[in-house]
């Protein structure tokens, strides 16, 4: 049960964590079932790693370097 502290008590993130599973589960497989859900293949999760990797890089050297990509004046 939910801590009465903590919130109202309602809603799903006041659920056991057993029974938020079995909901997720079940989203899962409906969505799967209706051709909504997407699976990664391998060449597609490596494209989206190696963005990642890129991303974060760039992020870094914004950060070290006080960029932040605009026009100054």
């Amino acid at each position: 049960m939910a801590n009465p502290k903590t919130g109202s008590g309602r809603g799903f993130a006041s659920m056991d964590p057993q029974r938020q599973r079995q909901i997720a589960s079940q989203g899962g497989r409906a969505a799967h079932a209706s051709g909504n859900a997407h699976q990664f293949t391998s060449a597609e999760a490596r494209a989206a790693g190696a963005r990642s990797h890129v991303n974060r890089q760039q992020a870094r050297r914004n950060a070290e370097g006080g960029q932040t990509g605009g026009q100054t004046s």
